[in-house]
């Protein structure tokens, strides 16, 4: 790992305020431990607006002062006027005790709750805008943050993943319900999150770049080939160099970004690593642009407020087992296509006004899209 973590150049105790900006230590009783996560209120704040809110999630092991000593977006805060919190991971009895977003099976300790406790205490206090919540993470906290941005898809309005690719139970079971933009910053060249993802006795583990990319272009209706442009190898002694493809969608709105890092390694872009992008402002510059209705100012790609509520296909059970129906509001047959995230066509049919059942008994576990008249529905099959 390319890193070096300078000595701490200050004490993080209780409360710091610097010319009104505050970074306040706190602490949150949650399933009955003590969780504790650090908030920078910046010195724009005044309380009689609403700000948007970013979460900034450590790495595997990691605590709250050392990755804000190296990874620190207050100053970026401070222009542009967000609310930034740094939780604390808790010990992963599976892991040796390292402080763990993701805690390793057999386990049923879950994280997410513990965000969602958050941002209803943050947003007691200060006056959040609900709409505009975001998450971002290196390394394990970006293997987290995918998590987010599937299972608290209502509360997150876009997300920034550094130094990691997709988990593959997050993978199966990612169901987002609004367009959801991600951006991605990854090394080609990272010996500890492969870019290609990691497949061990027949199990994937984790996705690969292009596996990840796809699930999110097809989750927000988006064209399956990106558009790629070069950034400037501004940098000629990191040894990398930077591209950057974006994901569009029929109204040409972007929901997916990737900054790929050629020859980059397990790093934070700007800190550590490659020195032609700053990571930290290109995380912030996407998930900004997003919030839980889609990109700001583009015309949405959700199916629910594109069509009129007479026009709108309803499916259930949602995840389902074997079964799946779907009520038809268009007269006469429609065909479906139903496809695997990856693109694969998996099944074809027919569907009748009213109601029809569609057997799906035979088909494996996993996430599927169902196309009908133009409209992309995703489903989730399991046991």
């Amino acid at each position: 790992m390319k890193i070096l973590i300078t000595a701490l150049t200050f004490l993080f105790i209780g409360a710091q305020t610097i010319k009104a900006q505050t970074l306040l230590n706190q602490t949150l009783v949650h399933d009955g431990n003590n969780r504790e996560y650090a908030i920078y209120i910046p010195a724009s704040y005044d309380q009689s607006q609403a700000v948007p809110l970013l979460f900034n999630f450590h790495g595997g092991g990691g605590n709250i002062v050392d990755y804000m000593s190296s990874v620190d977006m207050r100053p970026i805060a401070d222009t542009a006027n967000f609310i930034l919190v740094y939780p604390q991971a808790v010990p992963d009895p599976g892991n040796g005790g390292a402080t763990s977003w993701m805690h390793k099976a057999p386990t049923t300790f879950d994280d997410v709750p513990f965000v969602e406790a958050m941002i209803d205490v943050i947003a007691a206090e200060y006056m959040i805008d609900d709409n505009r919540v975001y998450v971002c993470g290196y390394s394990l906290g970006g293997e987290f943050t995918y998590e987010l941005a599937c299972s608290l898809n209502n509360r997150i309005a876009a997300a920034g993943a550094v130094a990691r690719t997709m988990q593959g139970e997050t993978f199966n079971n990612c169901a987002p319900q609004h367009p959801t933009g991600v951006l991605t910053i990854l090394g080609t060249a990272d010996g500890i999150s492969d870019y290609n993802g990691i497949t061990f006795n027949g199990i994937q583990y984790y996705m690969s770049a292009a596996e990840t990319h796809e699930y999110w272009a097809t989750a927000n209706n988006c064209d399956a080939n990106p558009t790629m442009s070069t950034i400037a190898n501004t940098n000629t002694s990191d040894g990398s160099t930077v591209e950057r493809y974006s994901w569009k969608d029929a109204s040409g709105c972007t929901y997916v970004e990737h900054l790929k890092v050629i020859n980059g390694g397990h790093d934070w872009p700007g800190v550590f690593g490659n020195m032609d992008i700053d990571a930290s402002q290109e995380i912030w510059s996407f998930v900004s642009r997003y919030n839980l209705s889609g990109l700001v100012g583009c015309a949405t790609n959700s199916i629910e407020n594109t069509l009129g509520q007479e026009d709108v296909l309803r499916v259930f059970p949602n995840p389902l087992k074997d079964q799946l129906i779907v009520e038809s509001p268009f007269e006469g047959t429609q065909n479906y296509a139903l496809y695997s995230i990856l693109g694969e066509h998996v099944l074809t049919g027919s569907i009748h006004s009213g109601s029809t059942l569609i057997e799906l008994s035979k088909i494996p576990d996993g996430l599927y899209i169902l196309k009908i008249r133009g409209q992309a529905i995703k489903l989730i099959k399991r046991k």
